[in-house]
This record gives structure tokens, C-alpha cells and sequence, in this order.
């Protein structure tokens, strides 16, 4: 029996739409592993430290009351605390990351690209410095006025002109801000013993030490650029096909991309605050997203929102457990994790020229 050009129409399009339903299904359930993993993830980060707690005394010590047990207090005190930061941090690495690497068409861009960890980290020695501000605490206002500051200059400086703002203009604005603010930053801590032992502690990026007043203080903004990076995940897609193309679709250019410069400002700022400049996060989560979903930005914000805390997570845990009864700070882990990423992208030439 022979069909006609419609039927068969029809049916190339029911395929498809079955793809596509195909497709959504996977992405949705890959999504709720992941999700499943933090969780677990999490629950180690608990229980795995210099001493192992068991299992069973971490659920005693979230859900009954009136246990006052040392290892309920270091579980209570320390572990949790130190988790719900890296969640936080986390999430406002790996979506920043995310934004920056679709806003400047650059798969090397990380948070440090347009300044923003350059300008917390000047506002923080500034701060030690000058006002002799010496607690976590302390820090983050002045980390995150840094932060905003950094990147207000550097998103002037990349307008500028009847161009306005471009990938490249963006790019070498951030770099050229950003090695300008290094120089004062360490030019500060280098001519003051005191200021250097204070400002290194900071520097290094660590989620041990930090209590909740921290989270609470970042939490705010992690929250609102955490929602407006997800509400942006369309407007990326159609700036991805390029500009003229964007345009022709009725794409606000400038609209994403100032909305998209805010969500990275209040996400890198606020995770910067709160335990300090650490890298690769940021660079390499939007990879492995990409990897296993596409570029779609729908799914590819969601995915990295949840694999960039897992990985901060287990570098904490890992960074415990090599150095008993010390530890390596997580950001020097993520250091070590994500360099080889760094050189995987760049030897499969998955760069997009400036």
C-alpha cells in the first residue's frame, strides 16, 4: 500500500514530536539523579570530615532535639553550616559561570572574566587594611560592593562607544580591569604583614570557618540572581544564533544582556563574599552540563545549578579526607579538579575566537 506525501508527513512529524517527548523525559530524569546525588553528596558532607560520624548520629542530630553530644555539636556547629555555604556558593558559581560562558560566546569564560573576583578581592584588603576589619563577616559587604563595583566599570568601559556592548569589548575590559585591580590588591597586602595573614585566609576560597550569619548575609542575592539567571535560559538560545539572527527574531539584545550582567554581578559577588575567589568551578560544571544536555540554556542553567554544588561538596570532602587530621582547602581541590578540564577544551578547539 502506498502513502501519500501528507501521510508521510504526518508521520515525520509524530516522530519528531516522540523525540522530543523522548528527549524531555531524559533530561527530566537525568535532572532528578543529579538532584539525588547533591542529596547524597550532602549527607556525606555531614558525616566525612577529620572524624568520621556515623550515619545514624547525623540523622539524631538534624531531627531529634535534646542530644548535646559532641559529635551532635561538631555535626550542628561546623558540618551544617559548612554545607548549606557550599550549596549556596555552589549554586551561584555554577549558574554565573553558566551566564558568562553564553553572554560572552566564550566556553574559557569564568567569573573572573569580567573583574569581579579582582574587585572583591582589592574591596577586601582595602577593608583590612584601612578599616581594620578583621571576621568572615566583616568581609562580605565590602567582598560584594567590590564585586558590583568591579563590574559597573567594566561594563562602562565595554559599552562605550556607538558599538555598545559586545562579547569582546566586554572581554578585554574585564581583563584589563581586573589586572589593574590585582596590581593595587596586592600591592595593599604585600606592604602590611598583618593585612597579608588576614587577606590570605580569605584568598585561598574555603567553606570551613564560616558559620550562618555568612549564608544569611549572600543568601538574599544568590536567591534573585538565582532566579533571574533561570528566567534567562530563552533569551540565551536565540542570542546563541547570533546577532543579526536574534534581531530578526525580535531578540532585546541589550535587555539580556544587562539582566544577564546583574544575575552574574549578584551571584559571583555573593558567592565571592562568602568563601572566597575559588576557581574552575565556574569554568568547568557549564562543560560537564553541556556534555549531557546540549547548549540548550533551558536545561543547561538547571543541570549546573545542581552539578556545581555536588562538585564544591566533594571537593570539601575530599580536601578533609587527604590531609587527616588538617585539611586542603576546597578551593585548592577545585584548582586541581578543573585545570585538566581547562586544557581538555582548550586542546579540542572548542574555543570561540575574540
Amino acid at each position: 500500500m502506498t502513502t501519500t506525501a501528507a501521510e508521510r508527513a504526518g508521520y515525520t512529524s509524530a516522530d519528531a514530536r516522540t523525540r522530543a517527548r523522548g528527549g524531555l523525559t531524559a533530561r527530566g530524569l537525568g535532572l532528578v539523579l543529579a538532584l539525588a546525588g547533591l542529596i547524597v553528596v550532602s549527607v556525606v558532607s555531614l558525616a566525612v570530615g577529620t572524624k568520621s560520624i556515623p550515619l545514624g548520629t547525623v540523622w539524631d542530630a538534624l531531627f531529634s532535639r535534646g542530644s548535646t553530644t559532641e559529635d551532635v555539636r561538631i555535626i550542628l556547629d561546623l558540618r551544617v553550616p559548612r554545607t548549606l555555604i557550599g550549596l549556596a556558593a555552589g549554586v551561584a558559581l555554577g549558574l554565573a559561570g553558566a551566564l558568562m560562558q553564553a553572554l560572552t560566546r566564550n566556553p574559557l569564560a569564568d567569573p573572573g572574566i569580567l573583574g569581579i573576583n579582582a574587585g572583591a578581592a582589592t574591596a577586601v584588603v582595602l577593608a583590612i587594611r584601612v578599616l581594620g576589619v578583621g571576621s568572615l563577616t566583616g568581609y562580605i559587604w565590602f567582598a560584594f560592593a567590590g564585586a558590583a563595583g568591579a563590574f559597573v566599570v567594566v561594563y562602562l568601559l565595554g559599552t562605550r562607544g556607538r558599538s555598545g556592548a559586545s562579547p569582546e569589548r566586554l572581554a578585554l575590559a574585564g581583563a584589563a580591569v581586573g589586572a589593574a585591580l590585582l596590581a593595587v590588591t596586592n600591592a595593599v597586602a604585600l606592604l602590611d604583614v598583618t593585612t597579608f595573614d588576614r587577606y590570605r585566609l580569605w584568598t585561598v576560597g574555603a567553606l570551613s570557618g564560616r558559620d550562618l550569619d555568612v549564608l544569611w548575609g549572600v543568601l538574599p542575592f544568590i536567591v534573585i540572581g538565582t532566579v533571574l539567571a533561570l528566567g534567562l535560559g530563552p533569551s540565551l538560545n536565540v542570542i546563541a544564533l547570533g546577532e543579526d539572527t536574534a534581531r530578526a527574531l525580535g531578540a532585546n539584545l541589550n535587555r539580556t544582556r544587562v539582566l544577564s550582567a546583574i544575575a552574574i554581578t549578584l551571584l559571583c559577588g555573593a558567592a565571592t563574599a562568602a568563601v572566597g575567589p575559588i576557581a574552575f568551578v565556574g569554568l568547568a560544571v557549564p562543560h560537564i552540563a553541556r556534555m549531557l544536555v546540549g547548549p540548550d540554556q533551558r536545561w543547561l542553567l538547571p543541570y549546573s545549578l545542581v552539578f556545581a554544588p555536588t562538585l564544591l561538596l566533594i571537593a570539601d570532602i575530599a580536601g578533609r579526607v587527604l590531609a587527616r587530621p588538617g585539611e586542603v582547602q576546597a578551593g585548592l581541590v577545585t584548582a586541581f579538579i578543573g585545570a585538566p578540564v581547562f586544557l581538555a577544551v582548550i586542546l579540542r578547539r572548542r574555543i570561540v575566537p575574540l
